[in-house]
């Protein structure tokens, strides 16, 4: 348990903190409540359970020997979070011309083109790998780990759109709260392509 210690550790520091991730989770529990946002917490935690697992089992490697596709990713990631914040500041409480809440497949698609995961996977699998183990073994207990600490922060992320939803019942502070929250992702799609 105490190697597993600063996994744990870090794994809640990057769950927990602002990110795309939770940005969108509260958005999404704020505009379609704690059901509406249960696919895109199940589809975080397996888009970035197959994202771990792959670091872990050398997809890093690739990384190393063509570092321009980093570089692709953190666009890609980026281009979609403007995508996402539009999206997400178009949202609205019950209407009838409401979005639809982000789907699990959605969720877990956008792992692959979110820089904070990527950092996340990556760092996981070059820091805290258990070597010389059973590279499976070892990637699946670092994935299950990751994800057992990361859902329940995606949750309270939820919970908290989901807390404030009452809130915005009014229009005007649905809309203040939608553009709000679209406007960090963009501030976080401008701080990835630096």
């Amino acid at each position: 348990m105490t190697e597993l210690l600063p996994l744990m550790s870090y794994c809640l520091v990057m769950s927990a903190t602002p990110g795309p991730n939770n940005v969108m989770l509260a958005t999404t529990g704020a505009n379609f409540g704690a059901r509406g946002a249960l696919p895109a917490i199940l589809g975080i935690q397996a888009g970035m359970f197959v994202q771990t697992i792959l670091m872990c089992a050398g997809l890093g490697s690739v990384f190393t020997a063509y570092p321009w596709l980093q570089q692709v990713l953190r666009i890609a990631g980026s281009l979609y979070l403007v995508f996402l914040a539009w999206k997400l500041s178009g949202a609205s409480v019950g209407g009838a011309q409401a979005p639809k809440a982000v789907s699990f497949s959605q969720a877990t698609a956008f792992q692959a083109l979110n820089p904070k995961s990527w950092v996340k996977a990556i760092t996981v699998a070059s820091v805290f790998m258990p070597a010389g183990h059973n590279t499976l073994v070892s990637a699946l207990l670092v994935a299950v780990t990751g994800a057992l600490v990361g859902a329940p922060c995606n949750v309270v992320w939820a919970l908290f759109g989901v807390s404030i939803r009452r809130l915005l019942k009014d229009p005007r502070k649905q809309r203040v709260f939608n553009l709000t929250m679209g406007a960090i992702l963009l501030i976080l799609a401008i701080l990835f392509l630096r």
